[in-house]
């Protein structure tokens, strides 16, 4: 029925993976207002494109797709940041969040939003969404060592976020205990 236009139908869809669309949206975008604007882009390119789904794989996974591509798009053509030498990525890249286990997901979101746009994009394509670094740099037209070095510098940044967060956390918990 979507593919007819249906507007039953499309609100029916909307309703079923807008929620897991969004929290996607939230990952990319720097606030709630943004992953809103890429959520409703997402969903008027599926509308347009539902009848290019050809039943390989998920449907849900075509979306999610859809909605990444739709946040790339949103931000590609931005300033991409200084690299990073190459023989530090390793190090870099190995480098855990920690004492994020005791972080609620809420306030890790907030982190990561908070990350400058290319390493934001970077750190949610890798870390969350699992895409590989060349699958990575050919979406978002960069190169393979700008994916690194980007993805590096995005968890040298949580750290420091964490690391901030557990210390003013500390401070309330001894303040209030």
């Amino acid at each position: 029925m979507c593919k007819n236009n249906d507007p039953k139908a499309q609100k029916v869809l909307y309703e079923m993976f807008s929620p897991k669309l969004y929290g996607s949206c939230l990952r990319y975008a720097p606030n709630e207002q943004e992953a809103q604007d890429i959520l409703q882009d997402s969903f008027i390119t599926i509308f347009k494109k539902i009848d290019q789904f050809k039943f390989k794989g998920s449907f849900e996974g075509w979306c999610k797709r859809i909605t990444v591509n739709t946040a790339l798009q949103r931000y590609r053509g931005t300033k991409v940041f200084d690299l990073v030498h190459q023989d530090q990525i390793e190090d870099v890249e190995a480098v855990e969040i920690e004492g994020s286990d005791d972080v609620p997901l809420k306030d890790l979101l907030f982190m990561v939003q908070q990350l400058p746009e290319r390493y934001r994009l970077v750190f949610t394509m890798y870390v969350m969404d699992g895409y590989s670094h060349k699958e990575i740099a050919e979406m978002m037209e960069i190169t393979l060592g700008t994916s690194k070095s980007n993805l590096a510098r995005a968890r040298q940044n949580l750290q420091v976020m964490v690391k901030a967060w557990r210390e003013s956390h500390k401070s309330n918990a001894s303040y209030y205990g």
